[in-house]
C-alpha cells in the first residue's frame, strides 16, 4: 500500500505533463501511486501519460470521456487513491525533493 496518493487532474496540458511527472517520480518520497486523471483532454497529454504509465508501475492513468472539470477529476481521483495521505499537484506545477 503506498503512502502517498498524488493525484494530477490533466485537461489538455501537453507543454507541461513531462516536467511535472518527472518532478513528483524523482521525489524523495518512494511509496507513492501517481493517478493521472484526463479529464477528456485533446491535445496529446493522454499518450503522454499512457508512455509514463508504461514506465513505471507507480502512474496510473484514469481515462474521463467526456470534461468534467478540475474538482470532478479530484473526486475522481481520490475516489481510486490507496494511500494513507492524499496529495493533489496541479499537471503544470513542479514538486521539489
Amino acid at each position: 500500500m503506498p503512502r502517498i496518493s498524488v493525484i494530477i487532474p490533466v485537461h489538455n496540458k501537453a507543454p507541461y505533463l513531462v516536467a511535472c511527472l518527472n518532478s513528483v517520480l524523482q521525489s524523495e518520497e518512494k511509496e507513492i501511486e501517481i493517478l493521472c486523471v484526463n479529464d477528456h483532454s485533446t491535445d496529446h497529454s493522454l499518450e503522454i501519460l499512457k508512455s509514463f504509465e508504461k514506465t513505471d508501475a507507480r502512474v496510473k492513468v484514469i481515462d474521463m470521456q467526456k470534461h468534467f472539470g478540475v474538482s470532478w477529476a479530484r473526486n475522481i481521483g481520490m475516489s481510486y487513491a490507496q494511500g494513507e495521505y492524499i496529495a493533489f499537484v496541479d499537471a503544470d506545477d513542479l514538486v521539489s525533493k
